[in-house]
């Protein structure tokens, strides 16, 4: 079995792995109701999916003898990005409030900081 052939074996499987993923996430796009739900589709399954599709060019581009290393960079933006703008869809989502908001922090100034509360219940600065 030779290099070429390995190679082509595994750019058909990750092409399948890429589209299943792929496919999983349309379809959980198009299944959920809520729109913080139907963010984990794209953002999750379809990174995933992209990034095998990505993967089996890159394989292919070496089978070939023609290396290409564009796809890595793609893969890197990719991987970047994605999660930043789901973490940006999720906040317009809460602000706008378009789905449950989880419980309000309590109001004092302890809450996401370092401070420690004196006996008094005042944050030491």
């Amino acid at each position: 079995m030779t290099a070429q052939i390995i190679g082509t074996y595994i750019v058909g499987l990750s092409l399948l792995i890429g589209s299943g993923f792929a496919i999983v996430g349309v379809i959980g796009l198009l299944k959920f109701n809520d729109p913080m739900t139907r963010l984990h589709a794209p953002t999750k399954v379809g990174t995933v999916g992209i990034g095998m599709l990505l993967f089996a060019s890159i394989v292919h581009a070496f089978t070939l003898g023609e290396p290409s290393l564009h796809e890595l960079l793609i893969m890197a933006f990719l991987f970047v990005t994605a999660p930043i703008s789901a973490n940006f869809i999720a906040k317009v989502n809460i602000h706008k409030r378009a789905c449950d908001t989880t419980p309000n922090p309590p109001r004092d100034d302890t809450w996401s900081t370092l401070n420690t509360p004196d006996e008094d219940g005042v944050a030491d600065n």
